[in-house]
């Protein structure tokens, strides 16, 4: 059985930083591609960031381009996604999730496997 457990969330200021991390289990952790998502409160659940099977590839939304980066490590079956220059907007749950395959996609509904989330407030 896939698990798949988020860490990292909390309250940070306008401007600053924070690291999520996702560690997962259950299966071949370096054969799929792997997704962060976030949901705010009354909002639909959105694609934030993915990263390839290998790493290499790397995709994001228009919104965190060039402040947040998804990175992965096979040997230790993790997934991390450092957030900087936060913004207010940024508050939300936010998920890890993993697809069947080891392409990246932005598709909310290829991603067969999600976590518990974890909250991440921004304040202004």
């Amino acid at each position: 059985q896939v698990q798949l457990v988020e860490s990292g969330g909390g309250l940070v200021q306008a401007g600053g930083s924070l690291r999520l991390s996702c560690a997962a289990s259950g299966r071949t952790f370096s054969s799929y591609a792997m997704g962060w998502f976030r949901q705010a409160p009354g909002k639909e659940r959105e694609f934030v960031a993915a990263v390839s099977s290998s790493g290499i590839g790397t995709y994001y939304a228009d919104s965190v381009k060039g402040r947040f980066a998804i990175s992965r490590n096979n040997a230790q079956n993790m997934v991390y996604l450092q957030m900087n220059s936060l913004k207010p907007e940024d508050t939300a749950v936010y998920y890890c999730a993993t697809r069947t395959t080891g392409r990246i996609t932005d598709s909310l509904s290829e991603y067969d496997y999600w976590g518990q989330g974890t909250q991440v407030t921004v304040s202004s």
